[in-house]
């Protein structure tokens, strides 16, 4: 019996020996906004890469600005944003290299059938927002300093006014609750075409202005700078950037449909 147990025992050994555990893949830290998790893009996108790099992508979907944030305190590797000055002020303050734009969608502003307003068809951006506040008509803004909420900003600017009154909501909350919030209470809000299409068959909210130039909503990945934070995955960081802005990735995201609806459009344009 002795010799039995002694036998498995080795034999146990020498297995483990000759097939040691296999060692946790390398886990890349991406700071994101809601809209590329939320429609679905980064869960299709993300597996091939895993598997060409052998790496593990941790996506923490957030606003733009709180992305940046975490990536300003060293928490995350990268930053994959749509919100182009503060992207770039993330570079020039020495927190972000190699930032590359690689996908495009655009912005539309939604709101109820009833339409009280009465913006649909309209191509001027700014204008709509006007004749929403002139109407006095329920507007919900996400107020999270994300690149909506930027893009929403830059818009009033355009008008040259200030939103606010009992019409005007600040939610502080990501695109989906915004969108909820807006659905139930038939209000006009701004979101991305991408979001709006992978969730339209939840919503009765309608596409009432979209076109203007002002709309477009283009992407960027930035690393974090190793200089900064020494710790950070640099290499994946730029495998990733990279891969995004490769034929292969460019082809991927060309080819992410949704409802039959093309969400995104690659954009990467070699030395822009």
């Amino acid at each position: 019996m002795r010799f039995r147990l002694s036998f498995v025992f080795t034999l146990f050994f020498l297995i483990v020996a000759c097939n040691p555990p296999l060692s946790e893949p390398v886990r890349l830290r991406l700071a994101t906004t809601t809209s590329v998790q939320d429609s679905g893009l980064l869960p299709y996108l993300l597996p091939h890469f895993e598997g060409k790099c052998s790496c593990r992508v941790d996506v923490i979907a957030v606003g733009t600005g709180q992305a940046l944030k975490l990536a300003e305190n060293g928490d995350v590797d990268m930053v994959l944003v749509h919100a182009p000055d503060l992207e770039k002020k993330f570079v020039s303050d020495g927190y972000g290299i190699n930032r590359q734009t690689f996908m495009v969608n655009d912005f539309v502003i939604l709101g109820p059938e009833s339409d009280p307003a009465q913006i649909k068809g309209m191509a001027d951006a700014a204008g709509a927002l006007l004749k929403i506040r002139d109407n006095k008509a329920l507007f919900i803004s996400r107020g999270d300093n994300s690149g909506t909420h930027q893009k929403e900003k830059s818009l009033w600017e355009k008008t040259g006014i200030n939103p606010a009154g009992s019409w005007y909501l600040e939610i502080g909350q990501g695109m989906g609750a915004v969108l909820t919030m807006a659905d139930e209470k038939d209000a006009y809000t701004v979101c991305d075409r991408g979001t709006y299409l992978s969730r339209k068959h939840q919503l009765k909210l309608q596409v009432l202005a979209e076109g203007d130039p002002l709309l477009l909503n283009y992407y960027s990945a930035i690393p974090v700078s190793p200089e900064r934070y020494p710790e950070v995955k640099a290499n994946l960081s730029r495998q990733l950037t990279e891969w995004l802005c490769s034929p292969e990735g460019q082809n991927l995201i060309g080819e992410y449909i949704v409802g039959g609806n093309q969400l995104f459009k690659p954009s990467y344009v070699s030395g822009k």
